[in-house]
């Protein structure tokens, strides 16, 4: 069956089957689009700052005449993308920054070919405030506490393969959260984007409770969590956990000590002002020495006070403390779900949280 419905909302959007196909600039689509979608642009980068100039200074008339010169000699190769896209009959789900002319120009020429087509109403901007909206909902969030190097993200990716909602702040900011949170990740989307897959985490986890996240400042790396988000993880429960001094230097040599010298200096003189002169003296010198321990043992003081102070200021939602020295992963993801007071009054505060 072919043709297009009339544009559906950004709910109606998401919940079709289908791949997303985003016509806007590649420049556009990089700042920030739907996860999951593909680019296949109407204009290049340059193509669309030239129809842009046109429209402000010649109007609107000669600015789509411009536009069908530019898009004139690739019909063909955009045809075929959309063919491909819509392989075994999908449907192709269209939008640009409005829903105006690029995406109906894409849909036109997918109806040329016979392609079933959905369309999202307003467009890209439209799917932007439904993003920030998301952070405003009531979400029944559970932190997880505790110092630098206890495997948090660890514990959580366990507590996902053991059926728990988990929003991986760190994962989907592609950084660790500290000066050394960068190292040997890929580059960072930009906070528009952070945003979109954080309510995309978020959305997916609709209906279960809690949601457990990690303790994070408001800024993991240079992405921000959103305003909403952040407000409510700081009204929300938490419980820590602790391991021994020791597994955590094991676990940070394990996650660092294959960063090389020179990546791992510059990350310490970054914080060298929070360090101190002796400790940031004696960090780089154990560097140097490729004696990844001594140098954990250093930022560790510095860390640790920076959570202690933190741990305060949340004590009175903090619910329980767990000492998971000798403990993998996913026995102490297990640990964490046993039948307790805690845990029951977490769920119950959860339920009337999500609903």
């Amino acid at each position: 069956m072919s043709g297009s419905c009339p544009p559906q909302d950004v709910n109606a959007f998401l919940a079709a089957e289908g791949p997303i196909v985003d016509v806007r600039s590649p420049g556009e689509f990089e700042q920030g689009h739907v996860p999951g979608a593909v680019n296949l642009p109407l204009f290049s980068n340059d193509e669309r700052a030239q129809v842009g100039t046109v429209y402000k200074q010649q109007g609107r008339q000669l600015a789509v005449q411009l536009g069908l010169e530019l898009v004139g000699l690739k019909l063909p190769s955009l045809a075929q993308a959309l063919l491909e896209l819509a392989d075994a009959d999908k449907t192709l789900r269209l939008h640009c920054w409005r829903g105006g002319m690029r995406s109906g120009s894409m849909a036109w020429l997918a109806s040329t070919l016979e392609l079933p087509v959905l369309l999202l109403e307003g467009g890209y901007k439209a799917y932007r405030r439904w993003v920030l909206e998301c952070f405003e909902s009531g979400w029944p969030l559970l932190v997880l506490g505790g110092r630098t190097g206890t495997g948090k993200t660890d514990l959580l990716h366990a507590l996902r393969q053991r059926g728990q909602a988990v929003v991986d702040l760190e994962g989907l900011a592609n950084h660790r959260g500290s000066s050394f949170g960068g190292l040997g990740q890929p580059p960072q989307p930009s906070t528009e984007h952070y945003e979109n897959l954080l309510a995309a985490s978020l959305t997916a986890s609709a209906g279960q409770a809690p949601i457990w996240l990690e303790a994070e400042s408001a800024q993991v790396g240079r992405c921000r969590i959103p305003a909403g988000l952040w407000r409510q993880m700081g009204e929300a429960p938490a419980v820590e956990i602790q391991r021994p001094m020791a597994e955590r230097v094991e676990q940070l040599v394990a996650v660092y000590g294959n960063q090389g010298e020179e990546y791992l200096r510059l990350a310490t003189e970054r914080i060298a002002r929070r360090l101190g002169p002796q400790r940031t003296a004696t960090a780089l010198e154990a560097i140097a020495a490729h004696d990844w321990a001594t140098a954990c043992l250093q930022m560790l003081d510095y860390y640790d006070r920076c959570y202690d102070n933190e741990l305060s200021r949340r004590a009175k939602a903090l619910l329980a403390s767990f000492d998971l020295g000798g403990l993998d992963p996913d026995a102490a993801a297990a640990e964490l779900l046993q039948p307790a007071p805690w845990w029951e009054q977490v769920c119950g505060e959860s339920v009337k949280a999500g609903s």
